[in-house]
């Protein structure tokens, strides 16, 4: 089985290996799955805007015609040079083109499968796991580490410093999607650019102002039982072009938080202790919604919530032009309830 996990990681990307040209990226966190393709194509072709080296394919209609797949990885380039496969998986499965590709020596074409969550019984992250020629990356939210990681590399590359609470204060604005942590710290870099360092002010002004795009107002809005703010920030995600499947992986990790904080009380812990220890660290202005979301819901119904928007994940993959529809519809449904004993 080749599913990298942590340092591994890190270093196939840093040198992906020959032998394996199928690399299959999966997991809850969109903008690092993006992230990983983009390098991995990157450092594959010469010029990723070349239709001859880079060839994109949609999952659901390879699925139709798995072969295809095998096709365009044993094409020979008419000029030369390397190739790349890049691949959107959907709600279809075209595992079969990878087992047969898997089997035959592909040179100078690398494949990078695009996909969202994976059970480890999903058709596509079997085929990738268990095949010599192929490797399965998991994308997670960042960790604290990682996000501290993230926040120096950037501030290395403006060559900016940052303060104590300021520090402090971005952490807790970060996570949950890769791309959108990075967008926002070069946004904050850019802004403090010329300054030599970051102040709290300076995290506040611009990263803080950025809420109205956030994922928080609406996942919090939901739990707290205030449909209309949920109405309302989730015209403004989607005005702003967010996709809907990102909106309501951040309700599940939420959910499931609640559901964890929920059994700590319940076992004893103080309310307060909760809500201030953890990671991420919950941002202050964030505190008098979430402990309204924890008197509204028991541990069982929160059980069935994560059910609820699990369905509801699935749904929006498998029904893509309607994905707005299901992710609004269901965290609307969380709001009305919210206020609902029993």
């Amino acid at each position: 089985m080749v599913a990298l996990r942590g340092k591994e990681v890190d270093a196939f990307l840093a040198r992906p290996d020959a032998g394996r040209p199928i690399i299959l990226l999966h997991g809850p966190d969109a903008g690092l799955v993006r992230e990983r393709a983009d390098a991995l194509i990157a450092s594959a072709v010469d010029d990723p805007n070349d239709p001859f080296s880079l060839v994109k394919l949609d999952g659901d209609e390879l699925s139709a015609e798995p072969s295809r797949l095998v096709d365009e990885a044993m094409t020979v380039p008419l000029f030369g040079g390397r190739r790349a496969i890049r691949i959107r998986a959907g709600s279809r499965s075209f595992a079969a083109g990878v087992d047969t590709l898997a089997e035959m020596s592909v040179k100078d074409c690398r494949i990078v499968i695009e996909a969202g969550e994976l059970r480890p019984e999903s058709p596509l992250r079997k085929a990738c796991e268990k095949a010599k020629t192929a490797v399965a990356i998991g994308c997670y939210p960042d960790t604290e580490r990682d996000l501290a990681k993230l926040m120096d590399d950037e501030l290395r590359i403006a060559n900016l410093r940052i303060t104590q609470d300021a520090r402090a204060a971005l952490m807790s604005f970060l996570g949950g999607d890769r791309q959108a942590s990075r967008n926002e710290l070069r946004k904050l870099t850019l802004y403090a650019h010329g300054k030599g360092e970051i102040t709290l002010d300076d995290v506040m002004s611009v990263v803080a102002d950025a809420s109205e795009l956030k994922l928080d107002p609406i996942v919090d809005g939901a739990f707290a039982g205030r449909p209309d703010i949920v109405e309302t920030e989730f015209a403004k995600a989607m005005i702003a072009g967010t996709y809907p499947g990102v909106i309501l992986s951040a309700a599940q990790r939420q959910a499931a938080w609640l559901h964890k904080s929920a059994l700590a009380i319940a076992d004893g812990q103080p309310a307060s202790a909760v809500l201030d220890g953890g990671f991420p660290r919950l941002h202050f202005s964030r505190k008098p919604m979430v402990e309204t979301a924890l008197r509204n819901f028991s541990v069982a119904r929160l059980a069935a919530i994560i059910e609820q928007l699990a369905t509801a994940a699935l749904d929006t993959r498998k029904q893509s032009t309607l994905a707005a529809a299901i992710a609004q519809r269901t965290l609307m449904a969380i709001a009305v309830n919210a206020r609902r004993r029993g």
